[in-house]
């Protein structure tokens, strides 16, 4: 009835609370794991590109690129949450509450969007576009750098 909108709200406030809690609890790792990240990528291509594949044998730099593997996930993952939290107004939107509600529903939806949550990093939303931002920057500096060479 008249009281499903205002149990979505409160089920909304928890689940807010609970990926700003989990956001600043985890993002000082995943600003470490960033800056690895940053390094590694154009490190093992530098090695590739100043040695070769002979002095620089794939099985070399399989550890390197498992860890670049694995730390790409770990963000796409994060960056999901974000994206899956900008969904749940149309959700909210497609069910019907009931005759009469459709100005409580409206007000939800309004106040889910309004809300912007999702997975933020010392306060800047991370979602999927932001770390495909950061690859294609980083594929920029490698690209540039192999240049030179």
């Amino acid at each position: 009835g008249h009281h499903v909108p205002q149990e979505v709200s409160r089920v909304w406030n928890l689940t807010q609370a609970v990926l700003r809690k989990a956001s600043i609890s985890v993002e000082k790792s995943l600003l470490v794991l960033c800056v690895v990240l940053a390094f590694i990528v154009p490190l093992l291509l530098v090695d590739v590109g100043i040695l070769g594949t002979r002095s620089a044998p794939i099985p070399r730099l399989l550890p390197g690129l498992m860890v670049t593997i694995g730390v790409l996930y770990v963000l796409m993952l994060a960056g999901t949450i974000s994206e899956q939290c900008a969904r749940v107004p149309a959700l909210i939107n497609a069910i019907s509450f009931g005759e009469g509600m459709e100005r409580a529903r409206q007000d939800t939806v309004d106040y889910i969007t309004s809300s912007a949550a999702g997975f933020y990093v010392f306060g800047m939303r991370l979602t999927t576009g932001v770390i495909v931002k950061f690859m294609y920057f980083w594929c920029i500096v490698v690209v540039g750098l192999l240049t030179r060479m």
